[in-house]
């Protein structure tokens, strides 16, 4: 199965405030050594860390590192995001309750 994702400066817009995303984020490490990596965040236009710090239009991964947008001054800033591709047969990124149920099962059959 293929699926196009469209690739989004992170310069020129920001997504949906909650919204799952990929992103591609640049830094270096210890060593000096300059990186591009892709992983799973959710943008958040507001966010508050454990210790109070409230950060705006931010990409939080599941480990609760804070990413800001590329230009904005951050140890691994976020170049592009890109929201998930579509489910498997379906126009939606995200099916719930019992339309999942019987999403899964159509598409498994």
């Amino acid at each position: 199965m293929d699926a196009i994702v469209e690739w989004v400066d992170a310069r020129d817009r920001l997504p949906e405030s909650g919204w799952p995303v990929s992103v591609a984020a640049t830094g270096r490490y210890p060593d000096g050594e300059q990186f591009w990596l892709v992983l799973a965040s959710v943008f958040h236009a507001s966010h508050r860390d454990e210790d109070g710090t409230e950060h705006r239009d931010c990409f939080v991964d599941s480990d609760g590192v804070v990413r800001l947008p590329f230009g904005r001054p951050c140890d691994e800033p976020v170049t592009h995001w890109a929201y998930p591709p579509a489910l498997p047969g379906r126009s939606q990124h995200a099916v719930l309750g019992d339309e999942a149920v019987a999403a899964v099962a159509t598409v498994l059959h």
